[in-house]
């Protein structure tokens, strides 16, 4: 059932529009007792969560009992990131999913159906697993909260996929990110509808009708000042999914003319500090970059590669090689094999040798750059001759060169329409 609705690519939802929606949609639910809050964390700082999570909050007080930030893969919030995200919000409310250990499987996707979906690509069955907190915390209403945009792994992001990915565990995580992979990151990043949705989907149907999950999503988008919020949907099915789903495509993708030969990425140091998540700057571009083009990623935060150590060691061991040699390396290597979420994520930061990648890091040294297939670019000379503070979002003349500059990769897609 759909609770609310709200959006087009024109609107911009101000925080009172937002609590206007919010509540309509927590009214229609009627009284809860004990309420689970599942927002994205410190990645997704501009989905507008960290606002939706405070409005939960001053709606349900007591009854709001735990918070549990949708971590996947990354690091636990410090502190300082869940003051700069939810603001008031009580500390104490905030727990943290461990991917390798706090979980319950509810249920097992047949290997039958995720062969068929992935076209013969994979042969595995799917686990549907979530933090033991859902199961376990007996609520009334699990509120999973965060943006639709595209991705990389499942096509469009959030809805199932901040429960069982979010929540969820190694080899759920691992699995989904190597169907993905496999399928073909290109055929999937803008859409709704992929092998690795279907699988999600199949798992939510099948699995989790027991729980009492409702769905808070909201569309973003990039403007010249920062964002816009676009929209607000709030459901409890795939309606509301879709609904934003349609609406992000209008928001966050933009169809070029012709290829870019020199992209400009800027990654957030706050958001951004290892390549697991600044590679968003390659996934969201390969569509739009030319061949022998050049990608420069400027990105003063970094200081790894992977925010789970086990991931950081491999993609230093194994580098961002393309896809035949890592699905070769997969075949003949165990590790690779019992991490494909690893595997995956090789894959996905790839150019396939098509357009140069140089990435400009600044808490991380050239050689370590070098190591994984990146070219290096020093940062302080890249920032200097490619000022985010001063560039355009879109297309900038810079002394008789052409530069597409993109502030925030995880706000957007773009393609050449050849490419689409």
């Amino acid at each position: 059932m759909l609770y609310y609705e709200r959006g087009n690519p024109q609107d911009n939802l101000s925080l009172e529009d937002l609590k206007v929606g919010l509540f309509a949609a927590l009214d229609a639910l009627g009284p809860r007792k004990k309420v689970l809050a599942i927002p994205p964390d410190m990645t997704r700082f501009y989905s507008r969560a960290g606002d939706l999570t405070r409005l939960v909050y001053q709606y349900y007080g007591d009854a709001l009992t735990d918070i549990l930030p949708a971590l996947g893969t990354h690091y636990a919030m410090t502190e300082t990131e869940i003051s700069r995200m939810f603001g008031d919000v009580p500390m104490g409310l905030f727990r943290v999913h461990n991917w390798r250990d706090d979980l319950v499987t509810l249920g097992r996707v047949p290997g039958e159906f995720v062969r068929e979906v992935s076209e013969g690509k994979v042969d595995f069955d799917w686990p549907a697993q979530v933090n033991k907190l859902l199961v376990e915390g007996d609520y009334d209403l699990i509120l999973s909260i965060g943006q639709v945009v595209p991705h990389e792994v499942v096509g469009m992001a959030n809805h199932s996929k901040n429960i069982f990915v979010g929540t969820g565990g190694v080899e759920g995580i691992n699995k989904s990110h190597f169907l993905g992979a496999v399928y073909g990151m290109e055929r999937m990043m803008g859409r709704a509808d992929t092998p690795v949705r279907r699988v999600l989907n199949y798992a939510s149907e099948h699995f989790a009708g027991d729980l009492p999950i409702v769905y808070v999503q909201t569309v973003v988008g990039s403007t010249d000042g920062g964002t816009a919020t676009r929209g607000l949907f709030v459901g409890d099915d795939l309606e509301c999914f879709n609904k934003a789903a349609a609406l992000s495509l209008k928001v966050n993708f933009q169809m070029l003319e012709e290829p870019i030969q020199k992209a400009v990425v800027y990654l957030d140091p706050e958001e951004f500090k290892s390549t697991w998540l600044g590679n968003k700057s390659i996934y969201r571009t390969r569509m739009a970059m030319a061949d022998g083009g050049e990608l420069i990623v400027l990105a003063p935060g970094l200081k790894e590669f992977g925010e789970d150590k086990e991931i950081d060691r491999l993609i230093r061991k194994y580098g961002y090689v393309g896809t035949d040699r890592v699905l070769e390396l997969t075949r003949r290597n165990a590790e690779l094999q019992n991490n494909l979420s690893a595997a995956a994520h090789l894959i996905h930061g790839s150019s396939e040798g098509r357009f140069k990648i140089t990435y400009c890091p600044g808490r991380i040294s050239g050689e370590e750059i070098e190591s994984v297939n990146f070219a290096y670019g020093d940062l302080d000379a890249m920032m200097q001759k490619y000022n985010p503070k001063t560039l355009k979002m879109g297309y900038n003349e810079l002394g008789g060169e052409k530069v597409f500059f993109i502030p925030n990769p995880g706000m957007g897609l773009w393609a050449w329409k050849e490419k689409f």
